[in-house]
Parts: structure tokens; C-alpha cells; sequence
């Protein structure tokens, strides 16, 4: 298991865009994918679960990966969410 923790950058937060291609890209691993916001755990392969969460530009989130790809899902997903 990978748990990277960091302060979301991306300009326009919640927006359906940003969140739609983070799904796209946790989907691409067979790894699990989860976005820890506070107390929320989301599967980040979920859109209707990531428009939920609501996360912001500037909020700190920890992404958790667990399988066979699990370092390479976690450093891109990392990449993406500090962007």
C-alpha cells in the first residue's frame, strides 16, 4: 500500500473536468484508488463519489493505492492532483 499525502493545485477544484480526468486516470490501474479529504474516503475510480467529496484548490487530501501497480497509480495521480 502507497499513502501520499498533498495539497490539492488544481485551478478549478471541483469542476466536472479536472475530477472527470482524475477518474480516467485511477481507472487506468488495476490497483484500488482512494482520495482521503477529512473524514471522507472515496474511490477515486468513482465519478459520482469524487464529484461528492468536494475537493478544493489549496486543501490537503491523501491518495491511498493498493495492488499490483500501486507506486506508478499513486506518483500519477500525485502529479496531476499538485498540477
Amino acid at each position: 500500500m502507497v499513502e501520499k499525502a498533498m495539497v490539492v493545485g488544481l485551478e478549478s477544484g471541483q469542476e466536472a473536468r479536472p475530477i472527470a480526468v482524475l477518474v480516467q486516470i485511477a481507472s487506468k490501474y488495476e490497483s484500488t484508488v482512494y482520495i482521503i479529504s477529512g473524514n471522507k474516503k472515496v474511490n477515486a475510480k468513482s465519478i459520482m463519489g469524487m464529484m461528492g467529496i468536494g475537493i478544493i484548490s489549496g486543501e490537503s487530501v491523501t491518495v491511498v493505492t493498493e495492488g499490483s501497480d500501486e507506486a506508478e497509480a499513486a506518483e500519477e495521480i500525485a502529479k496531476y492532483l499538485q498540477a
